[in-house]
């Protein structure tokens, strides 16, 4: 009788055990064609991109300020989402909450599909109105989609598998997100920007992302067991962050460099639309050769960057980078095309500082107050990276209307971004960079640096997994 419950027990936990592992092998699949289909309305809701640009600039001509202000509402989105987390996650397990908020931002993209033509182009204001509070509202709920999907994957896929795992489907995603900006970018300058044209990229995105929250939800996932550990108290956290000299500075650089990239960084493709006469179609070339450029130098970065540290590898990243970017105050009509060289060159140097920037925090944050120090690190760098472009626009507007040459009025205020990076660098340098990391994953701290994506051009990381696996020392 025992001998027969025990093969009775052995069969059962073998059938468990198979079923576990069909159940996982089919989240990955699911997974990964979600990620695939989600990439066009993903992509359309950063800050800056092809589409956003050319409905703010050639479908609705907005002034300067209205379109910083509108290209703040993601990073006030991210900063919001931290207080609105807790509520949250005590609301639903992570997928519930994926799934609402993404059905949700579906909804409200429908929506401005939909109402587009009674938008009123002839009335820049009242454009200028409706389309920041819809951005604001839709990147809200895209804001906690994001982060509730980080924690939502991060509870079922087993750590010996995430790096294989993601490093294939960050693939598949460039992919995806390059094919994704030559439609968008030949249907709009095809079309000559015609509120058809903006209706058809969206509807596209719309339908394939309905397929992307379908996979999601009938995602076989099972949750891994969690290892439970002494939590501080919110005070010895505190104190923690406190005597946490490296990390605070690190806070200090990122800040400098936010504000740097924010402040006029969206207006680069405002000056390619208005000044220089690119196309959609031009414009999504350049993105194109920029995801590219960083795709290809991801892997060869990362190795350098364990070789001899992220804090030297990213910071000359960093001035290479920010040096070339002051080509930008030369560039006219007669010389674009020195932008094809630059945007590749760009999309080389800016994946290592974005990857370095990423596994250093991952070096300097506090264990012991690890969600703290995340949370504070986020809200301080949406703060200014909402604060900078309302500036920028308001400067640039200012300016406009007072110097006859707006070629030279740009090229002045493309002076800011390498300056202010340069200084940034050298608060990097400053950064005691520990020997070795602590962290596997950490999804919540790349929020605003995968939102910034778009204003960089790295369209391809609102949706990429950073994970750097750990190192096997003998």
């Amino acid at each position: 009788m025992s001998a027969r419950l025990s093969t009775l027990n052995a069969t059962t936990a073998t059938t468990s055990a198979t079923n576990k592992k069909d159940d996982l092998a089919r989240s990955f699949r699911l997974c990964t064609a979600d990620g695939i289909v989600a990439m066009p309305i993903v992509t359309m809701s950063l800050p800056v991109n092809v589409f956003i640009t050319a409905l703010v600039t050639k479908a609705f001509v907005l002034p300067k300020p209205a379109i910083g202000l509108l290209t703040a509402m993601p990073f006030i989105a991210n900063f919001l989402q931290i207080f609105a987390a807790p509520f949250i996650a005590r609301w639903r397990p992570p997928k519930t909450v994926t799934v609402t908020a993404a059905c949700i931002h579906l909804v409200l993209w429908i929506m401005l599909g939909v109402g587009l033509p009674w938008i009123p182009r002839a009335d820049a204001a009242v454009a200028a109105r409706w389309l920041i509070l819809w951005f604001f509202i839709s990147s809200c709920f895209a804001a906690v989609s994001g982060v509730s999907w980080n924690s939502w994957v991060q509870e079922w896929v087993p750590a010996r598998l995430r790096g294989k795992y993601f490093s294939r489907r960050n693939a598949y995603l460039q992919f995806s997100t390059l094919a994704f900006l030559f439609f968008a970018g030949w249907t709009l300058a095809h079309w000559d920007y015609a509120i058809a044209a903006f209706q058809l990229v969206i509807g596209v995105s719309c339908f394939v992302r309905i397929y992307s929250i379908y996979w999601q939800w009938i995602a076989p996932t099972r949750s891994l067991p969690r290892a439970t550990a002494p939590v501080l108290s919110l005070r010895e956290q505190f104190q923690v962050l406190q005597r946490s000299r490296s990390f605070l500075l690190f806070i200090v650089f990122g800040s400098v460099w936010s504000f740097a990239a924010n402040c006029f960084g969206p207006f680069y493709h405002v000056f390619m639309f208005e000044q220089l006469n690119f196309s959609a179609f031009d414009v999504g070339i350049l993105s194109t050769l920029t995801a590219l450029g960083g795709a290809l130098a991801l892997p060869a970065w990362g190795r350098l960057l364990d070789r001899f540290g992220n804090k030297p590898v990213m910071t000359f990243a960093l001035i290479t980078w920010q040096l070339q970017n002051f080509l930008w105050c030369f560039i006219t009509p007669a010389n674009r095309e020195l932008l094809y060289g630059m945007w590749v060159f760009g999309g080389l140097t800016s994946a290592c500082f974005i990857l370095g920037q990423f596994t250093l925090l991952l070096r300097l944050l506090p264990v012991e107050a690890k969600n703290l120090a995340i949370g504070l690190n986020l809200a301080v760098t949406s703060l200014v990276a909402a604060v900078a472009p309302i500036i920028g626009g308001g400067v640039l507007q200012w300016a406009l209307a007072r110097w006859s040459d707006d070629l030279a009025v740009y090229h002045v205020c493309f002076l800011l971004q390498p300056l202010l990076s340069l200084i940034a660098a050298g608060i990097l340098l400053r950064v005691h960079e520990p020997a070795a990391g602590s962290l596997t994953m950490v999804f919540g701290a790349m929020r605003n640096i995968r939102t910034l994506g778009g204003v960089l051009g790295l369209d391809f990381l609102i949706n990429y997994v950073f994970y750097r696996a750990p190192s096997k020392r003998r």
